[in-house]
């Protein structure tokens, strides 16, 4: 019979239905709650986003000298401290420079020669500079160039173990780019190991196996001192396994970003020894596609070495990366004690592991990650695929039958329950195309309002640019959905329905992870765990059969969410701080808006699916709906119209987060065929390294006119329009560089070159074709020859062959620029940060 909504409604058998036959749409339901609780939901989100933002960069406190007597054999991160700031007070260090070269060198060698002072009577340790030339031919970004070195410099240290053929291989770099200190990338890398060295050169024990402790100093170039350890050193035939420790940013966690390749022994030794997990294996994957515009020395030693290792890097504070800001000043102590206390653990279990010489038996991926850096889960990729598919089948089984039994033997029953299944799978997937086509509008629109890369540095502006209405369209496209495809006469109780249509979210991302599974990619156990936690809580539910409760179900699901937000809301945090400082480098062709935006609206997706369609239990919808549209109306005017959306922020407030810029002064001159000079000029290039940079580049160049680079009058007449390329890939830079474009007219072939073993492939710029080699050089290296093997068509032919452009980029040489170039540089506004060189181009024919 049926009860009243005004009355209580005890008198139904627990697990069943109040009436099959009846029509529950016309009355009002017992099942719904307060329209405040939607608000209430919102409020939740954002409560369980801030512990994640707390998680992810809350630091261990630091131990100090005066811990010394309580903890022997501990990381003491005062004592790295002390290193990283004689280190970082050297300044900039390119490759090439006096303070790379020679203080940081001499530095590096005065206080390892302390530390053999005062290692334990056992331990035997080896120190060794390697000053080593060499090349190879690397593909970035899809372009093939030829890195070439001379006389670049490393600092090796050996910690002799037990056995003499295997050693772990500790890795950092001590170079810097221009203008920046280079604290975090990587001084605090060297500060680490120098610590590490320092604590284990005093243990009485003897490591089971050696340890290499390689401080090299052309990294920035890029990743030639590596190179030349790793292909050349004596002591690289003994390295089985290596450590990396690298930054994408500036203090933070360290973040285990890659791994192997296809080792897994190296995972298990990562789950044994960490104390404080942060690693992900979609990182990795998302590294390795390419879109993060930079690289490691983990490549070098994967390729040119064939050696399995890890990968860490700092990704906090990305503004500062490569910038004057990345200094100790914004590094804190404790930012070394977590670093330190994780990689002296892992190099303790791995130095004294079988499993470092038998690394190639098991070749299998591995799917790893952490929990909030509570727990570190791994499994291979085979389990993988079975954890996968079992969940996905569970997550959708066990709720449509807890769901279909407690209807009638007619079937009816579960044909409704398929329905409304059916309809909450189409709303997740309509509302996910709708929330990404409302973000791209916006996102379309800031960019038109001139206000692109609002939220760059007022990162919680995407929470109401592009989260609130991206939510929105969700939550419309539900009730939509529920309108149209709902039907009128259901016999259902709106508990069920709901509960019916949170079931078409699992059938949702159960495709998505089945999906990326079958295509190989590890990432599919983010849109798992998801799953997971709703499995457990549809089984629950099942279990104690309050399917069809008043509320019961509901705060089931909603503990359960709870996990399921702090699983999302953790990525939400990671890519946003990734990302978000990375488009202030990634050119100004692309809108980074649209980026974000997308982004954001996949991330409100993941954290948010399994709660849209609670908003049916709401009596009214007007409250939530109001007030996503409020916040989103407010976050817009702020974004496009106040001081709050301006991108960039100098130092203040300690903050900083500024507009990127190179700028070289251009000095060109044009040789003929017959060596005589047929052309010279000068001037300023000034490279777009954002969506904004335009705007700041006419600033700073009035009341002169700028050209674009590609509609200059030398694209026409000379190779690569005689832009002084320094690399193809950004921010590579050592103290002075030269760079050769080589490029064969019309007829001519490159068959071959003494600069290395392998010709690369030419790249294409400006509808030409040609040879990119870069050279970075250390200390003193002299001239350098260069011998090419060109062939013509035709036979006993006379004429010009090649055209060769000669680069040499200077990059610490303020003391040398022109009246003219420092007028400029003042320009420069207080929230921008310019790296500033001159170059120096000549152009011949052969």
């Amino acid at each position: 019979m049926f009860q009243s909504s005004t009355a209580p409604n005890r008198k139904v058998a627990k697990g069943k239905v109040l009436d099959p036959d009846i029509d529950y749409s016309k009355v009002k339901s017992v099942h719904s709650i307060s329209s405040w609780w939607g608000i209430g939901g919102i409020a939740m989100i954002l409560l369980i986003g801030n512990l994640t933002s707390y998680s992810n960069s809350h630091l261990p406190d630091a131990l100090r000298n005066s811990h010394l007597a309580s903890f022997p054999n501990a990381f003491i991160a005062e004592r790295a401290y002390k290193d990283l700031k004689i280190l970082n007070d050297f300044g900039p260090k390119p490759t090439g420079s006096y303070a790379n070269e020679v203080l940081a060198v001499d530095f590096l060698l005065r206080e390892i020669s302390y530390i053999e002072q005062l290692r334990n009577k056992n331990q035997n340790l080896q120190v060794d500079k390697q000053i080593v030339s060499g090349g190879y031919v690397g593909v970035y970004m899809n372009k093939s160039a030829t890195s070439v070195y001379r006389n670049v410099q490393n600092v090796i240290v050996k910690l002799a173990g037990k056995n003499s053929d295997q050693a772990l291989l500790l890795n950092c770099h001590f170079d810097s780019v221009a203008t920046s200190p280079g604290a975090s990338d990587d001084l605090s890398g060297c500060a680490v190991m120098l610590e590490i060295l320092r604590v284990m050169s005093r243990q009485s024990e003897i490591n089971q196996n050696s340890i290499l402790f390689l401080f090299n100093g052309a990294e920035e170039t890029p990743l030639q001192a590596s190179h030349g350890f790793i292909t050349k050193h004596r002591w690289a035939k003994e390295v089985k396994a290596f450590i990396n420790l690298e930054s994408a940013g500036s203090g933070g966690k360290e973040m285990l970003f890659q791994s192997g390749p296809r080792n897994p022994w190296l995972i298990e030794m990562y789950a044994k020894a960490i104390m404080y997990p942060f690693a992900q294996a979609a990182a990795e994957e998302v590294f390795q596609s390419g879109v993060i515009p930079s690289d490691t020395d983990f490549r070098v030693f994967r390729d040119a070495g064939g050696v399995p290792g890890m990968d860490f890097a700092y990704t906090a504070n990305g503004y500062r990366y490569h910038t004057k800001y990345d200094s100790i000043d914004y590094i804190p102590m404790a930012v070394l004690q977590r670093t330190g206390d994780n990689i002296l653990s892992l190099t303790r279990t791995m130095a004294n592991s079988d499993k470092l010489g038998q690394q190639g038996q098991n070749r299998e991926h591995t799917v790893y990650f952490d929990f909030l850096g509570l727990i570190f889960i791994f499994y291979s990729a085979d389990t993988a695929f079975m954890i996968n598919l079992s969940v996905v089948l569970l997550s959708i089984i066990i709720p449509f039958l807890s769901l279909a039994r407690l209807g009638s033997t007619s079937g009816s029953h579960g044909r409704q329950i398929r329905s409304e299944t059916m309809i909450g799978f189409v709303a997740t997937f309509l509302g996910a195309g709708v929330g990404g086509v409302v973000c791209f509008l916006l996102a379309y629109q800031l960019d038109l309002l001139g206000s692109s890369m609002s939220w760059y540095s007022s990162t919680n502006l995407v929470l109401g640019v592009y989260c609130c209405p991206a939510l929105l369209s969700h939550c419309v496209v539900h009730m939509l959905c529920g309108n149209v495809f709902g039907s009128k006469t259901t016999p259902l109780s709106l508990a069920l329905k709901v509960q019916a249509r949170l079931n078409g979210v699992n059938l949702f991302w159960g495709m998505i992870t089945l999906g990326v599974t079958f295509t190989g990619y590890r990432t599919a156990y983010i849109f798992m765990i998801l799953i997971f936690f709703s499995l457990l809580s549809s089984t629950l539910i099942s279990m104690f059969a309050v399917q069809n409760s008043v509320h019961k179900w509901l705060f089931i699901h909603m503990f359960f969410q709870v996990f399921a937000l702090l699983w999302s809301t953790q990525f939400y945090h990671m890519m946003l701080n990734l990302f978000i400082p990375i488009t202030g480098r990634i050119g100004a062709s692309i809108n980074p808006d649209l980026i974000i935006g997308v982004m954001a609206n996949f991330l409100t997706l993941l954290a948010c699916s399994y709660m849209t369609p609670l908003l049916f239990l709401l009596k009214k919808v007007d409250k939530l709906v109001g007030e996503l549209v409020a916040i989103t109306l407010i976050a817009f005017v702020l974004a496009s119209s106040t001081h709050v959306g301006f991108p960039y922020r100098d130092d203040t407030l300690r903050s900083p987060s500024v507009q990127r810029h190179y700028i070289t002064h251009t000095l060109r001159t044009f040789h003929d065929y017959s060596g005589g000079i047929r052309k010279t000029d000068s001037g300023f290039l000034l490279q777009e390294l954002d969506r904004n940079a335009r705007k700041t580049i006419e600033g700073i160049a009035m009341p002169d006119n700028i050209t674009p680079m590609r509609e200059i009058p030398a694209c026409e007449t000379e190779l690569f329009c005689a832009i002084p390329f320094y690399s193809i890939w950004h921010q590579l830079q050592g103290d002075h560089q030269s760079a050769l474009v080589i490029g064969p007219r019309a007829g001519t072939t490159l068959q071959g070159w003494d600069i290395v073993d392998e010709l690369a492939d030419p790249i294409e710029f400006n509808g030409q074709r040609g040879y990119f080699v870069l050279i970075a050089t250390g200390s003193n290296p002299g001239p350098m020859n260069i011998t090419l093997q060109l062939k013509h068509e035709i036979a006993n032919y006379d004429g010009p062959l090649v055209d060769i452009t000669v680069t040499t980029t200077f990059w610490e040489h303020q003391k040398h620029f022109t009246p003219v170039f420092k007028k400029l540089l003042t320009r420069v506004p207080s929230w921008a940060h310019v790296v500033p060189s001159v170059a120096a181009i000549n152009g011949y024919t052969f």
